[in-house]
């Protein structure tokens, strides 16, 4: 089933378990209470289908595109969402657990943490994110706050040490070590990834590798 293209179907309360998907693409299709278990749905589009009450147990949704999808009491228990789109999805009601991956905040959801920042120039900042700020995370690993304080600039190699950094996205964004930055306009909407916010990761060598 691999790279199927089905369009228009019912596939409600169907037993479709265990079956690779991989790089299908699904246009209005009905996969409610289906049962998709174990499926492989790594790099599959969803256009405008419904997964309203599906069964997602241990599937693998990698890059999947569920823009809009109806996911509403969807049973995601163990699945693998890293890098699935879930823009203005329905997602009211799921059922996860700890196996599920990156359904969860990938951050802190309270207290203050110190995250990491590549700038211009392979320039790393460390922030310390407060506990007031807003901070959120989609799918991946990269995450979002609403302000930090520059706790120090490093080349990556740490051999180097900056008064400050520039935004690779907004050329009037400056970090600079030791001073507050915060963005007026953070988007709350933890599924909009490429969005207003200060983007950062929590570990080092995850900014670095970026």
């Amino acid at each position: 089933m691999q790279g199927i293209v089905l369009r228009n179907m019912d596939l409600s309360g169907m037993d479709l378990r265990g079956i690779d998907f991989s790089r299908a693409s699904f246009h209005h299709i009905c996969f409610d209470r289906a049962d998709l278990s174990g499926c492989i749905l790594k790099n599959v589009l969803f256009e405008q289908c419904s997964l309203c009450g599906a069964v997602l147990r241990e599937a693998d949704l990698e890059a999947s595109a569920l823009r809009g999808a109806d996911m509403r009491a969807c049973d995601i228990r163990g699945a693998n969402l890293f890098c699935a789109v879930l823009e203005k999805a329905k997602l009211e009601n799921c059922i996860s657990d700890e196996n599920t991956k990156f359904f969860r905040l990938y951050c802190p959801e309270e207290g203050a943490f110190v995250g990491y920042k590549k700038c211009c120039d392979n320039r790393i900042a460390e922030l310390l994110i407060p506990a007031d700020a807003k901070r959120t995370s989609a799918t991946r690993s990269s995450c979002r706050c609403s302000r930090a304080k520059v706790l120090v600039i490093k080349s990556i190699d740490c051999s180097v040490y900056f008064d400050e950094a520039w935004s690779t996205v907004d050329e009037n964004f400056v970090y600079r070590t030791g001073e507050w930055v915060e963005v007026q306009d953070f988007d709350e909407d933890r599924w909009n990834e490429s969005t207003t916010g200060i983007h950062f990761w929590m570990t080092r060598e995850e900014a670095v590798r970026y």
